[in-house]
């Protein structure tokens, strides 16, 4: 399933975002959002594998984003051009695959 999560993340294009669920959609089973997250945690390389383009299904980050937090992986996503909302979430309509 690890492979699987990484392969997924090399997909999501720069200045886009997914879901931990969307990604547990793609594996089969809409209930492994939870897992997902604990793969992401463990990333053993986020230059390779761009974890920060993963947010939760109200499209706001992770305030324990591993590598940094959240601020971090807002900063991350802005880098990209996305624009976040005044209640700190992203518009997955727009930025969302």
């Amino acid at each position: 399933m690890r492979e699987k999560v990484y392969a997924f993340l090399k997909t999501i294009p720069r200045g886009k975002v997914t879901t931990y669920g969307q990604i547990a959609l793609y594996l089969g089973n809409k209930n492994l959002a939870r897992a997902v997250g604990n793969i992401l945690h463990s990333n053993p390389d986020p230059s390779r594998f761009p974890c920060h383009r993963v947010v939760n299904s109200r499209g706001q980050v992770a305030d324990h984003f591993a590598f940094g937090g959240g601020a971090a992986q807002r900063r991350l996503l802005e880098q990209e051009g996305i624009v976040f909302e005044d209640d700190g979430s992203i518009d997955l309509k727009k930025y969302g695959i």
